[in-house]
């Protein structure tokens, strides 16, 4: 039987039907409305171009693929492989991990609410293993806990797991070894609601956090510890985690998961206010939503956000912890040097570091705290043209590789004029030149400069 992925919605409908202005709030521009008791204020109940008849918009995991299933009896059959995998954090930097069907994440399986589905696993790691289904209500000898509710899958062995599913929302699959989790074991499973929740949304993407120590000469995590570095979205660190691209005016739902070992995420979103509409455990009554721009996500939750993307650019979406908003961040072995210095004194007496010059011309040096550079952290041109070749970022400033690292990535929300040529054409688009037609049409164009096209700043 051939395989099969979840079924094409049908088309949106005509943007006549939605209106462009709510109660004071609007589609397409900044707003707030009228009345914060009313059902439009900041955008929470304005409806998107799609109809509920068009069923639940398909969801997108940037930088994941979909499992796909086969229909045996009436029961949608999946295939799940445990597997030591290479995940390519950055461009060139390929990091030795754990995952599923050769990918970390896993890919995401994506179902709809009633259906009934088995999960055969296939253990090719060297240990043994379990999977746990997060948050679903199943019979319990298929919960996947070790040795608690079934016996280990062994190396080269299989497990099926089968159950029908009564809930709608976000969840996900994870092994329920711990260290195995902290290489990397999970993957999204995305239920859609046999009704499909209104105000419609045009859009439906999820984003994955996790963390990884990974020392500067290895490829491998260290599962036992308590200090991480490498802080990823859907298994890519930015700048190469692909960033959300919307159309001016739609509705669009977020869903954010945390699957870091033990560390929280405060993920903020620049540019637009937000409605928090739901948690891992189901989506929340509308009296119980949440305006917000900002989302503290903790270990093995996540939170659902909805909002209209009525502020045309390209806005910075990350987590807010400092040393998350970069990647590799290692304490240098040796003495801590600046750029240039010479270390001969220190090669030749290796039993008592010199003196510490602390003289220094640079007047940054006046400013406590100069400098916080990391070093071994440029692009080179490889890196940079990988960076560059996805149409995502197509016409984006050419610096913006630069700003956007560790648990980071972009919103990028542009008229359909320019959403069609970014993501429906093969145009080459100079950098920048989509962010400065938007600010033509909707900033401030007289006080508005122009990026430098230098070295690794995004040049190629």
């Amino acid at each position: 039987m051939p395989m099969v992925g979840p079924a094409k919605p049908a088309a949106p409908q005509s943007t006549a039907q939605v209106a462009d202005e709510y109660d004071g709030f609007s589609r397409y521009k900044p707003s707030r409305g009228d009345n914060p008791d009313g059902d439009y204020y900041c955008g929470k109940l304005v409806p998107g171009f799609r109809s509920l008849d068009a069923g639940p918009a398909p969801f997108v995991a940037p930088d994941l693929d979909k499992l796909p299933y086969v229909v045996k009896d009436g029961v949608k059959e999946f295939e799940l492989v445990a597997q030591p995998v290479t995940r390519e954090f950055l461009p060139g930097i390929k990091m030795n991990v754990w995952g599923f069907n050769g990918s970390m994440p896993g890919p995401t399986i994506e179902i709809t609410q009633g259906d009934r589905i088995r999960i055969i696993v296939h253990n090719e790691l060297p240990e043994e293993t379990t999977v746990h289904w997060h948050g679903f209500e199943m019979p319990v000898q298929y919960d996947g806990s070790m040795t608690l509710t079934q016996n280990p899958i062994q190396p080269g062995q299989t497990y099926v797991y089968e159950f029908s599913v009564h809930e709608e929302g976000t969840f996900f699959y994870h092994t329920h070894v711990a260290m195995q989790e902290a290489f990397g074991m999970i993957g999204w499973i995305i239920v859609h609601p046999r009704k499909p929740h209104d105000p419609p949304v045009d859009r439906d993407f999820g984003l994955l956090f996790q963390n990884f120590q990974i020392q500067p000469n290895q490829s491998i995590a260290d599962s036992w510890s308590m200090d991480w570095n490498w802080h990823t979205i859907n298994g890519r660190s930015g700048p190469f985690a692909t960033p959300l691209v919307v159309k001016h005016g739609e509705r669009v739902r977020v869903r954010l998961m945390n699957f870091s070992p033990m560390q929280h995420h405060p993920i903020h979103m620049h540019g637009h206010t937000f409605w928090l509409t739901a948690h891992e455990g189901a989506r929340a009554p509308k009296s119980s939503w949440i305006p917000r721009n900002t989302e503290l996500i903790a270990v093995a939750q996540a939170s659902v956000f909805e909002f209209v993307a009525n502020n045309p650019g390209d806005w910075m979406f990350h987590c807010h912890m400092v040393h998350h908003m970069m990647n590799h961040m290692v304490r240098p072995p040796g003495p801590h040097i600046r750029q240039n210095n010479n270390v001969d004194a220190y090669l030749a007496n290796l039993d008592q570091r010199p003196a510490v010059d602390f003289v220094h011309t640079d007047k940054g040096f006046d400013t406590p705290g100069y400098p916080q550079g990391m070093k071994g952290m440029k692009m080179s041109e490889e890196f940079l043209q990988r960076v560059w070749s996805r149409r995502e970022v197509q016409g984006m400033r050419a610096p913006w590789p630069m700003s956007i690292a560790g648990l980071m990535t972009a919103l990028r929300v542009l008229p359909e004029d320019l959403y069609h040529r970014v993501m429906e054409t093969d145009e080459q688009i100079p950098k920048g030149a989509i962010f400065e037609e938007i600010v033509n049409r909707f900033g401030d164009p007289a006080t508005y400069k122009k990026a430098p096209m230098m070295g690794h700043h995004g040049s190629h």
